[in-house]
C-alpha cells in the first residue's frame, strides 16, 4: 500500500471533474478573501486547483500560467477563465470569471460610496502591512513548486535567470518574452538538426508601444460610452497585470481628460490593492465617482470583457503549443 506523502505529491494526467457547484464555491470564497495582487491570487489557485482538488496537473497550470501572460488583460483573473473553461467548459469560465470578480467588485463599490460620502478612505495602512507579509510567503512556496516542473534542465534554468535580470534591469517585458522565445526556438531547433528554418523561425515580430495616449486621440467629454469604451482599451491592451494600471489611468484621465485628480486616481489604485479579489476593480471606484450609480457597471464591464473574449478564443490553445516542438 502506498504511503500517504506519495500518493499526495501524485500528478495527476487528466483533471479530475469539477462540478459548476465546487467551481462557483470555490472563486467566490477567491474574490472575497484572495488579498495581495496577482502574483499571490494565483498561487492561492495552484494551491487550491492542484494541490488541494487535482482540477490540473502542475505542468497543466503552468501551461495556462504561460499562456494568459501572452495576453493583454488582468493575470489572475484570465487564470480564473482559463481554469473554470478547463475544468468545466463555457459555463465555468463565466462563472469562475463572474464569482471571482464579483465580491471585489461589491467591496469595492461600497468603499467608493464612502469615499463620495465623506472624502476619505478608512485606515488601512496596519491592515496592508499584515496581508503583505502572508501573501508574500504564498507566492514563494507557489514559485518554488512551479519551478521543479519548469526548470527541466540547467539552460532553462540559465534562461529563466537571464530573463529575471533582464526584467530587474528595466527591460520591456515584452522584449524579454519575445527574446527568450527567439532563443529558445533557436535552440531546439539546432538540437533537432532543423537549420533549414532558422531564418523563419528568427522572424518573430518586435512588440509594439503599448501607450493608451496614443490608442486615444483627442479629448472627450465624460459620458458613459466614452467611460466604457476607454476601459474596454485598457483591458484590451495593457500588459503587465494591475500593477502597470497607475500610469496607464494617469496619462489619460489625469493629464489628457482631466476627469479625475491625482489624489482621486491614487485613492481608487489604493483601493484596488486593498481589497480582495482583482486589481482592476479599480475601474469599479473610478466608475462610482465619475458616474455615481451606472458608473461603475459600466467600467467594469468595460475593464474585464476583453479577458473574457480572449481566453473565449483562446481557451484550447494550451494543449495544442505543447505537441508543437517548436
Amino acid at each position: 500500500m502506498p504511503n500517504t506523502r506519495e500518493r499526495k505529491n501524485e500528478v495527476p494526467t487528466k483533471p479530475t471533474p469539477a462540478s459548476l457547484r465546487e467551481l462557483t464555491l470555490l472563486y467566490l470564497r477567491l474574490g472575497t478573501t484572495a488579498f495581495g495582487g496577482p502574483a499571490a491570487h494565483i498561487a492561492m489557485m495552484e494551491d487550491e486547483v492542484v494541490r488541494r482538488r487535482r482540477w490540473l496537473s502542475r505542468e497543466q497550470f503552468l501551461d495556462y500560467l504561460g499562456l494568459i501572460n501572452l495576453i493583454p488583460g488582468p493575470n489572475s483573473t484570465e487564470m480564473a477563465l482559463q481554469i473554470g473553461y478547463r475544468v468545466a467548459g463555457w459555463q465555468g469560465l463565466l462563472l469562475g470569471g463572474l464569482c471571482f470578480i464579483l465580491p471585489a467588485a461589491l467591496l469595492t463599490l461600497a468603499l467608493a460610496w464612502v469615499y463620495v460620502q465623506y472624502c476619505t478612505l478608512p485606515q488601512s495602512a496596519s491592515v496592508l502591512h499584515g496581508i503583505k507579509a502572508v501573501m508574500i510567503a504564498v507566492v514563494v512556496q507557489a514559485i518554488w513548486s512551479l519551478s521543479r516542473i519548469a526548470v527541466r534542465s540547467k539552460w532553462l534554468g540559465f534562461m529563466g535567470a537571464l530573463a529575471i535580470l533582464a526584467n530587474a534591469l528595466g527591460l520591456d517585458i515584452l522584449a524579454v518574452l519575445f527574446g527568450a522565445g527567439v532563443v529558445a526556438v533557436v535552440s531546439k531547433m539546432t538540437e533537432s538538426s532543423l537549420k533549414r528554418i532558422s531564418s523563419s523561425a528568427m522572424a518573430l515580430p518586435k512588440p509594439g508601444s503599448m501607450s493608451l495616449a496614443g490608442f486615444m486621440a483627442g479629448a472627450a467629454p465624460f459620458g458613459l460610452m466614452p467611460l466604457f469604451t476607454f476601459f474596454l482599451k485598457v483591458g484590451a491592451v495593457l500588459f503587465g497585470s494591475g500593477y502597470v494600471l497607475l500610469a496607464f489611468l494617469r496619462t489619460d484621465l489625469v493629464v489628457r481628460l482631466h476627469w479625475l485628480s491625482d489624489k482621486q486616481l491614487l485613492d481608487a489604485i489604493a483601493v484596488g490593492q486593498m481589497t480582495p479579489g482583482p486589481v482592476f476593480t479599480t475601474a469599479t471606484f473610478i466608475g462610482y465617482l465619475l458616474g455615481r450609480a451606472p458608473g461603475p457597471v459600466v467600467a467594469t464591464i468595460g475593464i474585464f470583457l476583453p479577458s473574457f473574449v480572449l481566453i473565449a478564443i483562446i481557451g484550447g490553445l494550451a494543449s495544442r503549443l505543447r505537441k508543437s516542438a517548436i
